[in-house]
């Protein structure tokens, strides 16, 4: 079964190879230095040399170290065999014959290099990754891939995937919990009633206002249409949401995400939120609607002014110059004619 928002495959791949690295990650991250290749050589035989390195090795790339440490690929293992100038890869299957060996290798890895427990910076841990989930707005996804960079970086050892993914659950949900939250308490109650009501469909419309100025006004290059375009404008700009100071409140990118939601959610499941939730969605949507009915509007009055009143004068200039100037109207002609043959 997926683990949350992880599909099988994805939690199968969680601390493992997946792929054989590139052969600049080989040079980046799987090269030994001459600490390393101390370490290295105090150890007794080609295979527990081998052995060792390629654990070594397995932690820096993938932040965990492999129940069975031999679990690699192949070119991994021919990469760290040159290194240690062992002509026979093939020994290293003597590693594992006494299982305490390669316990024994992470614990000196651990201590040698500094790698810990995840249990010890776990609080460092939710600190950062609160902050995070409440900034960016990302997908737990995104987050997930960030958090493992972060664990890497700081030499954590990588916790259990369920432990992690759940963990991610959680303070996205906290995060979001805090942005609805924060936007309610912004609203009075005559404006929560307002935004209550663009749900429901006026008496004479087949739709809510918020579904309708969601559509937005049909770009044409009328005067119609920018009457229209203004009207929504007017009834957009007059609830009067433009004064509440949400910016202060909340992150812009978690603004943003909200409202693009508020934009595509159907009435019907806006209206099954809770209220938190839902008057939240409700103002951020509108605080989007407002510039975008700014902007559609002054579109159509662009696109009016292009293809009407300047496409028309343009047309009427060239029209007088042909009056003012019959010779040139009459070389035109016979200019035309002339291509035409």
């Amino acid at each position: 079964m997926p683990v949350e928002f992880l599909s099988d495959n994805e939690v199968a791949a969680y601390g493992r190879f997946t792929a054989a690295p590139s052969r600049a990650d080989l040079e980046r991250v799987f090269f030994l230095d001459d600490e390393d290749r101390a370490l290295v050589a105090v150890r007794r035989g080609e295979y527990s040399q081998l052995g060792f390195a390629l654990q070594l090795v397995t932690v820096r790339w993938l932040g965990t170290f492999l129940e069975d440490p031999l679990d690699v690929p192949v070119v991994v293992l021919d990469f760290v065999a040159e290194q240690l100038g062992v002509d026979d890869s093939s020994r290293v299957q003597e590693y594992t014959r006494r299982r305490t060996t390669s316990f024994e290798h992470q614990l000196l890895i651990r201590r040698v290099y500094g790698w810990v427990d995840f249990t010890v910076v776990e609080a460092d841990f939710v600190r950062w990754m609160s902050a995070r989930a409440w900034t960016s707005g990302d997908g737990p996804k995104a987050i997930f891939v960030d958090a493992m960079g972060w664990l890497r970086r700081r030499k954590v050892l990588l916790p259990g995937v369920t432990t992690l993914v759940r963990l991610i659950a959680r303070l996205r949900q906290e995060a979001a919990e805090r942005l609805w939250g924060g936007l309610e308490v912004l609203v009075t109650g005559s404006q929560r009633y307002v935004l209550e009501q663009l749900l429901e469909v006026p008496r004479g419309s087949r739709v809510s206002d918020l579904e309708r100025w969601r559509k937005g006004v049909i770009p044409r290059a009328s005067g119609p249409s920018i009457v229209k375009a203004l009207d929504q404008v007017a009834e957009v700009t007059g609830l009067g949401l433009a004064e509440v100071g949400v910016e202060d409140m909340v992150p812009q990118q978690r603004l943003d995400e909200l409202a693009k939601y508020g934009m595509r959610a159907d009435a019907s499941t806006l209206r099954r939120h809770p209220p938190g939730r839902r008057v939240a969605t409700l103002l951020a949507t509108v605080r989007h609607l407002e510039g975008k009915s700014v902007d559609d509007a002054l579109e159509l009055l662009d696109l009016l002014m292009v293809t009407e009143l300047l496409n028309k004068a343009r047309s009427a200039s060239d029209k007088d110059k042909v009056r003012r100037h019959p010779r040139l109207a009459k070389a035109s002609a016979r200019l035309a004619v002339a291509v035409e043959v």
